[in-house]
């Protein structure tokens, strides 16, 4: 087992991390109670654009982009800046498509926008089926990348003890949410977005000076290092099926437009104007910090080495070419501070998907469908708080099952099942006049079992180069993706489910007035 840097020194550092932003939420928490759904689901709409697009990119810019995209570009090199490249164009989806019109015609939830012209109950339930789904993959992602990377910093050795570590970070993560809502939430992402963006520039502006600010020069030790060469520069490291490389990049592209943990953060804003402007924040923010992933990854590509991030003695694995990286450049200290911040990047996007996820049970399921919309707020509010509990301890017991994989992989295979059960649903619900609720059961269920099934049977589990199950192999679907399967399957189902749904009773009236809220915030929830 590889120890890195000092441990004493990372549990200081990490320590003094946890207690800042714990006495962040304990203040917020002190002057807003969130005993109001609007308080705590939405912290009470009171965030301006720039604000929010900052928390957006605090809660964006997860372990897969930081650890998982980095040592996939160390690794892998043009491949793995494909995840930089989709994660990146897709916000391009949600700015034009959907944020705006999102903010004005919802309240708290994806559920709202479906329920508005359409039968409440069924949809509520699909809509907060496929969002607790969608925020167990991505859990999946964050629990993973903090079992590896505190296993390298704390010398933790053991299933066992990395299982200990990982609860850790679930458990924080359930106090955040329960004390300080959405609202201690957002102030968390804030100061990690800040902090991320900090130290990803300063390890990326200490490895151009290495090379007198050179990139060539820069590629070109990254391709002396790599045992790849050349090939490293060019397409086709990682995925030489092109149809799987499609397929991925189909899932990027438009998954995080279905993600129900960014979606709901368009509705801390007080208009849907200021729910556009969050997301030119947040394009600018991610956007630099996607390029500078390029520098990371290939200067620890160069300082590093494949050989060292990929060996069996590295725990973590491809996840901790950027801690490594760091301690390559400045030593322990610099380990410890980048290290600090990949933390908090975790903890920030787990909080925020497990509020998403606890809202969407509470709101959806629990309010609108088990107590048909007579449920008390203070009662929603307690059942959000309930399930936050339940969604943690899931987080982490299957964190521990997805302990040691690649974290970029895990999250697109979240936006795989985001982009197949949430995004043509929401498109239609939109745009389409003739979209009924048959149509949406249909696109929702249908692109959700299509996805889960072929993810389930395909390489990326069993039988593949690197699958979460070893020692046997049950797979028939050829791409580790199900993107270009899974996602116009869903646009299909939702077409077939609308013309053999029929019309609905009012369906006209109901849809003239979503248009209208939706284009112009007549009568949106301020």
């Amino acid at each position: 087992m590889t120890v890195v840097g000092s441990p004493a020194l990372n549990i200081a550092i990490f320590s003094g991390f946890v207690l800042v932003t714990l006495a962040v939420v304990l203040r917020v928490g002190r002057t807003n109670r969130s005993s109001s759904t609007a308080d705590y689901f939405a912290a009470g709409r009171a965030f301006s654009g720039a604000e929010n697009g900052t928390a957006i990119a605090g809660d964006y810019l997860s372990a897969a982009s930081f650890l998982g995209i980095a040592g996939a570009i160390a690794v892998h090199g043009y491949d793995g800046f494909l995840y930089s490249i989709g994660f990146l164009v897709a916000w391009l989806v949600a700015l034009l498509l959907v944020a705006e019109l999102l903010r004005n015609t919802g309240r708290f939830t994806m559920g709202d926008v479906l329920a508005f012209r359409m039968r409440r109950r069924p949809v509520r339930a699909a809509a907060a089926t496929s969002t607790l789904v969608v925020s167990f993959f991505y859990l999946l992602a964050q629990m993973a990348g903090a079992g590896g990377l505190v296993a390298l910093l704390l010398g933790v050795t053991g299933k066992a003890h990395q299982a200990l570590v990982i609860a850790v970070v679930g458990i924080l993560m359930i106090v955040y949410v329960l004390v300080g809502g959405m609202k201690g939430t957002t102030y968390v992402q804030i100061i990690k977005a800040v902090l991320l963006l900090l130290g990803a520039a300063v390890m990326a502006m200490w490895v151009l000076g290495e090379v007198g600010l050179n990139l060539s020069t820069l590629l070109g030790n990254a391709v002396e290092r790599s045992t790849h060469g050349e090939a490293i520069l060019a397409p086709g490291l990682q995925y030489t099926n092109k149809v799987d490389l499609i397929s991925l990049g189909l899932a990027l592209v438009l998954g995080t437009a279905g993600l129900p943990h960014i979606l709901m953060r368009f509705y801390t804003v007080p208009s849907g104007q200021e729910a556009r402007r969050s997301v030119v924040w947040s394009i600018w923010l991610i956007g630099v910090f996607y390029l500078i992933t390029l520098v990371l990854g290939y200067g620890a590509a160069w300082l590093v080495g494949p050989d060292v991030i990929t060996s069996p003695n590295t725990p973590g694995g491809t996840n901790s070419a950027a801690p490594l990286l760091a301690y390559a450049l400045g030593g322990p200290l610099l380990l410890g501070l980048i290290s600090a911040v990949a933390f908090a990047t975790i903890l920030a996007v787990v909080a925020g998907l497990t509020i998403t996820a606890s809202a969407s049970f509470a709101h959806d399921l629990w309010a609108n469908v088990i107590k048909k919309g007579r449920a008390d707020t203070r009662q929603e509010v307690k059942v959000a708080r309930l399930t936050a509990v339940v969604v943690g301890l899931v987080a982490i017991g299957g964190g521990i099952l997805a302990n040691g994989q690649n974290v970029a992989f895990l999250v697109a295979l979240a936006f795989a099942v985001a982009a197949s059960a949430n995004l043509p649903t929401l498109l239609y619900s939109l745009y389409w006049r003739r979209f009924n609720t048959i149509g949406a059961l249909f696109s929702i269920y249908g692109g959700l079992a299509i996805c889960l099934v072929l993810i389930v049977f395909s390489p990326a589990v069993s039988g593949g180069p690197k699958p979460m199950l070893t020692g046997v192999d049950f797979h028939w679907f050829p791409l580790e993706n199900p993107g270009l399967v899974s996602i116009p399957a869903s646009f299909l189902l939702g077409i077939i489910g609308t013309f053999a749904g029929g019309r609905e009773d009012d369906d006209e009236h109901r849809q003239a007035e979503m248009e209208v809220r939706a284009l112009t915030g007549l009568g949106a929830e301020r």
